[in-house]
């Protein structure tokens, strides 16, 4: 199915499921431990070993020698896997370093070697007895210092590294009211709670890998690549993933590992990586250096603004595309974006949930409150001015639909922002220092091809088949309610089948795009079933309903069990796209509010209550659309106030590489949240007028909790994480 056209009235506008807060279906399966996660696979061939993998103990540099005896003589291992016995590996597409290092070294924790041993315990005990020699080489890890040698990056995934529309510089330099600041944000680590795991079995030269994977297509590919072996003799099954965002989008050492190992070995081999792994083996959110300046008239209209933004990676890699919603966020004539690269000898930079909008709006809308501040203007009113309805950079392209104001009225009605002080450090709560917060979100709107097969039996069960991934988010839920609503039937005869290479290949997991795009496949399988059920009865697709289990036309009424038959009905389709994405900027737009106190004597800061007003197409399922922005905005919060990868910048790695040393946000930490969607249909993104939500509950968040920390204090933090250290100093004395 083609949809280049936008969508007008369809079965999915009934809402007679979708559109409902509907609660999981894969919740009794997971609440009970019967789901089956990567590394709890049952459905698997018996005796499977363990694998432990051994990580470079050198960020750059050569290894000159591994000697494995002592873990080869040790009780249980099975085999010991090498860079010198792995035979020739390729390297995927969307891997910047190799997963198997030797002799060259590209960064600490890369896989140097896989000890295969009976048990887990063996082969941990056997990894320790491997012994490396190394020659280490001088690298970069300070992406402060290497600021001055970072150059525009190639263009990957549409990404641009320079615009300019009107003269910015001209325009800046006669601005009556200007701002020039510098921000940072810190590396940062997914830090989810199932570790990245794989169990892989080889059947002959066919290899099937049960693993944690976000994007099943992309993946079979790499392995493939990786492999040198072709895609068709690759499985790969991901039915239930604990926890993604971004760091499971790609193929990662315990992939390739296990596969290496399990060939070696002759039996299935199970890795889990350890914790230390996840930062320095797999990939993390890069740091940034930003530079924002804004120009505007005296009564708040902006006249320039400017976007700059550094980040480093590894030879090869990508940017932090920090820049990007300053692109398209607020009106202005004369504009100017950058980004630039470093080469840094760090772990692998890459995508973490919301990348680029999430780190740039932690600097953009502190830089918009510093800029109310200065015209004396209440940061609303600053944003709401400033507003546009059409994309700055390309004013023939109208937004498909932007409510951004109505996000942040409608917040400040809800959140009681007439009460706060527009006077920093002036609110008071006992011994805490009260204040609130204020940050527009903005996350892109992206459409992907997806696919499904649908089967109707004679009982009248729809099962839906689909590689698309569930990472915690409810995708077997939304996907179930999209074949409902199309056929016409009850939740509970819907079954749902995802993660697994053997299905159509949707749009995976990751860039908020997964929910529309991966029920839009579904639509059009549906649609496709829904003709072929009408043929078989001699009816008009086009002229009947399903309902209740029914198909119906005129008078005539056939269960959906019976037009199906004892053989039956299967129908197959994908939803690809045309231009309505050229024609329109489709955005998701949001508004953050966050109260906080601040300990007037020790600088601690507590999160009181924060609040989200979204904007975001249909929502598909209330429920669970809420859940992934409190969980989301749970994530801005621990950025705003305590993750930060600490970089060695001697040896390079990153310290703290752990759950104990690199702190998350728990319970306590956040004791209100509220998410309020706005009422909206997009029919320029697909039949289910939806667009993503999971990422745009991010945007903003840290900047809101920052600007809330100043409203409290009266000191400005322009270095996340916003941490009690950075503000004693200028707290208000205490008398």
């Amino acid at each position: 199915m083609k949809f280049d056209t936008p969508a007008t009235t369809n079965p999915i506008d009934r809402l007679k499921v979708i559109g409902k807060p509907t609660n999981r279906i894969d919740g009794p399966l997971k609440t009970t431990g019967a789901a089956p996660y990567a590394y709890e696979q049952r459905d698997i061939p018996a005796n499977a070993a363990y694998g432990f993998i051994v990580g470079s103990a050198i960020a750059k540099g050569r290894l000159v020698s591994v000697d494995t005896a002592d873990a080869e003589a040790a009780p249980g291992v099975l085999t010991i896997v090498t860079a010198a016995n792995a035979g020739t590996l390729g390297k995927g597409d969307f891997n910047t370093a190799k997963l198997l290092g030797g002799p060259d070294i590209e960064h600490y924790h890369q896989a140097i070697a896989l000890v295969v041993a009976e048990t887990f315990e063996q082969a941990r005990a056997a990894a320790a007895l491997v012994r490396a020699d190394y020659a280490r080489a001088r690298g970069a890890f300070d992406l402060t210092a290497a600021m001055d040698s970072a150059a525009p990056p190639k263009p990957m995934f549409g990404t641009i590294a320079d615009t300019a529309v009107g003269d910015f510089d001209a325009a800046f330099a006669a601005a009556p009211v200007t701002l020039d600041a510098r921000y940072t944000t810190p590396d940062h680590s997914h830090a989810m709670m199932e570790p990245h795991a794989t169990i892989a079995a080889w059947e002959g030269d066919r290899l099937t890998l049960w693993t944690a994977n976000q994007m099943v297509a992309w993946s079979v590919g790499d392995m493939a690549k990786t492999l040198g072996i072709p895609k068709e003799n690759i499985r790969l099954v991901s039915p239930y993933i604990g926890g993604g965002f971004g760091g499971k989008l790609f193929i990662r050492a315990d992939a390739l590992m296990a596969a290496l190992g399990a060939k070696a070995a002759k039996r299935p081999v199970k890795i889990a990586l350890p914790r230390p792994f996840i930062a320095n083996n797999t990939t993390h959110r890069p740091a940034t250096i930003q530079r924002i300046r804004l120009g505007a008239t005296k009564d708040g209209k902006i006249t320039a603004i400017g976007h700059e933004s550094w980040s480093g990676d590894l030879p090869g890699g990508g940017p932090e595309t920090a820049v990007g919603q300053t692109r398209l966020l607020y009106a202005g004539p004369n504009r100017m974006t950058r980004m630039r690269l470093a080469v840094l000898d760090l772990p692998e930079g890459n995508a973490m949930r919301a990348p680029g909008e999430a780190p740039g709006l932690m600097a953009l809308e502190i830089a918009m409150d510093e800029m109310a501040e200065k015209l004396g203007m209440d940061p609303i009113d600053f944003r709401i001015l400033n507003d546009t309805q059409v994309d700055p950079e390309k004013p023939e392209r109208p937004f498909s639909q932007r409510q951004l104001n109505e996000c942040l009225t409608t917040g400040a009605g809800k959140f009681g922002w007439a009460k706060r002080s527009a006077k920093p450090g002036a609110a008071r709560d006992g011994r805490w220092l009260t204040g609130m917060g204020v940050a527009a979100a903005f996350r892109n709107n992206i459409n992907a091809t997806s696919a499904a097969r649908v089967r109707l039996d004679k009982a009248g069960v729809v099962t839906v088949e689909t590689d698309m991934t569930d990472i915690g988010t409810g995708s077997y839920t939304i996907i179930a309610q999209t074949a409902a609503e199309m056929m016409g039937v009850p939740l509970d005869k819907v079954v749902v089948k995802l993660g697994d290479s053997a299905f159509p290949v949707s749009a995976g997991s990751g860039g908020q795009w997964g929910a529309n795009s991966s029920t839009a496949g579904v639509y059009a399988a549906c649609a496709k079933l829904r003709e072929a059920v009408a043929a078989k009865l001699g009816l008009n697709a086009a002229d009947a309903e399903f309902v209740d289990g029914e198909i119906r036309s005129g008078d005539r009424r056939v269960s959906l069990g019976e037009a199906a038959g004892d053989a039956g009905l299967v129908a197959e389709d994908r939803m690809e796209y045309g231009d309505l994405a050229d024609k329109y900027q489709q955005s998701t737009f949001g508004a953050h509010f966050c109260e906080v106190g601040v300990d007037a004597a020790t600088g601690e800061i507590r999160i009181r209550r924060m609040l989200a007003v979204c904007a975001a197409g249909r929502i598909l399922n209330p429920k669970a659309a809420r859940s992934q922005v409190i969980g989301a905005m749970t994530m801005g919060a621990g950025a705003a106030l305590m993750e930060e990868l600490a970089v060695d910048k001697r040896f390079g790695f990153f310290v703290n590489h752990d759950l104990a040393g690199y702190e998350v946000p728990v319970h306590a930490d956040i004791p209100h949240q509220e998410v309020i969607f706005l009422d909206e249909t997009d029919p320029t993104t697909s039949p289910m007028k939806a667009k993503g939500v999971g990422e745009l509950g991010i945007c903003g968040v840290a900047a809101a909790v920052a600007n809330a920390v100043y409203n409290a204090t009266g000191v400005r933090v322009r270095d996340y994480p916003v941490t009690l250290d950075k503000l004693l100093g200028g707290l208000p004395a205490i008398a």
